[in-house]
């Protein structure tokens, strides 16, 4: 039998499910431009001046984010290294840092706690610190916060289960990439995430710098309370270290710790 009020209901239906699949349209719109993906960026300034951060990125120091000392009269520098895996430089680094007696923070991925276990153990002993750069080293300027926290959770569990010791609650995203979101999460966890302040391309085997050309760089940027960014496996950053921490001290600097770069603000 014929309903005529079955038609209206089809219509009613329809436009109720367009109508849903709208809104959530436009909340999946805002969600993505709510989070926006950034790279950490300092231009490198003459005359040793301290860098400052591009205002597009200030709220990073607002989200428990570092990048240099909050005191522009230390004469202090922050020896930072991103190692993700060892290549016969990263334990002439480690060389280094102890014949200077130089502290040193370690980003450290997955990859290097599987395959060089020693090395990880080494740089702990020695006492620096060895902190997070995240299982996989991927872009995590898109990631939700769980997949952000399976990243460091996971490397956490598996640097204590190696050492024995709680890795301490130093971040660094991966690239350099990130979002607003990534630093509300990492904070609201007890995280806080370590920029720069300084670095140079040293990343690439195989386009390696000329050693003289790599020191000249690093030594004409130095400044107060800079947060130095090398990569350990450069074979460059192996052969000048040594160099570069006698003329930094006879500079007049000193070397600090990221506990005192974070206390310091």
């Amino acid at each position: 039998m014929f309903d005529p009020q079955k038609p209206n209901r089809i219509i009613c239906a329809f436009l109720v499910g367009a109508l849903l699949l709208l809104a959530f349209s436009f909340a999946v719109s805002a969600e993505k431009k709510q989070s926006c993906s950034n790279s950490w960026y300092c231009v490198h300034v003459k005359d040793h001046i301290r860098p400052k951060a591009d205002a597009s990125l200030s709220f990073v120091e607002d989200l428990n984010g570092f990048y240099l000392d909050g005191r522009p009269d230390e004469k202090v520098i922050y020896l930072t290294f991103d190692a993700g895996y060892e290549n016969g430089n990263v334990a002439k680094v480690l060389d280094a840092l102890h014949e200077e007696g130089a502290p040193a923070a370690f980003f450290i991925l997955q990859n290097l706690i599987d395959k060089n276990p020693a090395l990880v153990k080494r740089m702990v002993a020695e006492g620096h610190l060895v902190c997070n750069h995240t299982v996989h080293h991927r872009d995590m300027s898109e990631a939700s916060d769980g997949e952000l926290m399976e990243e460091l959770h996971g490397l956490e569990k598996s640097f204590q289960e190696l050492t024995g010791i709680e890795m301490p609650k130093y971040y660094r995203p991966p690239e350099g990439r990130f979002s607003k979101e990534n630093l509300i999460c990492a904070s609201e966890n007890g995280y806080k995430t370590i920029f720069w302040s300084f670095a140079y391309p040293d990343w690439n085997n195989a386009k390696q710098m000329d050693a003289q050309r790599a020191k000249q760089i690093i030594l004409e940027n130095l400044h107060n309370g800079e947060v130095m960014l090398l990569h350990p496996t450069s074979k460059t950053n192996a052969e000048i270290l040594p160099e570069i921490l006698l003329e930094i001290k006879a500079r007049g600097y000193r070397f600090g710790t990221l506990d005192e770069l974070t206390s310091a603000r």
